[in-house]
């Protein structure tokens, strides 16, 4: 089938849920759409139970689908908001995020890619699709739970070489992208990984925004009720003290930071 002859409307995607009304998935008030799927076991997941490929509760939808619903909400969106979508990993279903970029940018709508990257691969049949992605997508949200490779498998159950990869590939072509690093004690608050990532990203050139983001226990009960052990059963948020000790080795900013610097 030629390109021209698609039919973004009717490309269908798993979808696990959305979320209305999403303050920290983006600039602004973003729908979310949280795609079904997921190949990371991230120790601190708050969504356990988008990782199997197929779920009963998820729903198979087109992209008319989900734009339409989107719509209702956008007189709250204002300049900044928009559409994100997550996951699970939402580059499992590469053509419905297509196809839901297409039609989302042809109604002059922000749309955010919120991903991990695990999925990357820089050869030419995936970057020709990968590209076509990121023709639509207005910002990226990167996730890098850790920049220590051993530490990260540790984490996540894989190594982070895709990850960075992904981060070095969206750097070279200027896609803005939002870092983000969850900091869980003992896990992923480690001063040495912690330096390195910040050294790390700033090799990048378009990162807008790096920020950090204290591990909570809010989608524990999730675990329980997929009847998966807990593994950081116990572990509390970290103190503030250690907020700012990561956020000073890794030199941080807030995106109001981030906009005094760039004047606007």
């Amino acid at each position: 089938m030629s390109e021209e002859a698609i039919d973004y409307r009717t490309v269908t995607g798993l979808v696990h849920s959305t979320e209305s009304f999403g303050s920290v998935d983006g600039p602004g008030v973003r729908f979310v759409v949280f795609m079904q799927g997921c190949m990371m076991r991230c120790q601190y997941c708050h969504n356990p139970d988008t990782w199997a490929l197929t779920n009963d509760k998820a729903s198979e939808r087109t992209a008319e689908d989900v734009l339409n619903e989107a719509l209702r909400y956008r007189g709250f969106w204002g300049d900044k908001g928009g559409i994100t979508v997550s996951g699970g990993e939402a580059t499992l279903q590469m053509d419905f995020l297509i196809a839901l970029f297409t039609l989302a940018k042809e109604k002059g709508i922000h749309t955010t890619l919120d991903t991990c990257a695990l999925t990357f691969r820089n050869t030419p049949a995936y970057l020709e699709k990968y590209d076509k992605l990121m023709a639509v997508t207005d910002l990226v949200l990167l996730d890098i739970k850790e920049i220590n490779p051993e530490q990260h498998k540790v984490v996540t159950g894989h190594s982070n070489k895709t990850i960075l990869a992904c981060a070095r590939y969206l750097s070279d072509i200027g896609k803005p992208v939002w870092i983000r690093h969850v900091l869980v004690p003992d896990l992923t608050d480690r001063d040495e990984d912690l330096v390195k990532l910040g050294e790390f990203v700033k090799t990048l050139k378009n990162v807008e925004r790096f920020e950090i983001l204290p591990y909570h226990t809010m989608g524990e009960f999730k675990w329980r009720e997929l009847g998966i052990p807990y593994p950081l059963e116990g572990v509390k948020p970290p103190t503030a003290e250690r907020v700012k000790n990561a956020k000073e080795l890794m030199h941080t900013e807030t995106y109001d930071d981030y906009l005094k610097r760039i004047g606007n």
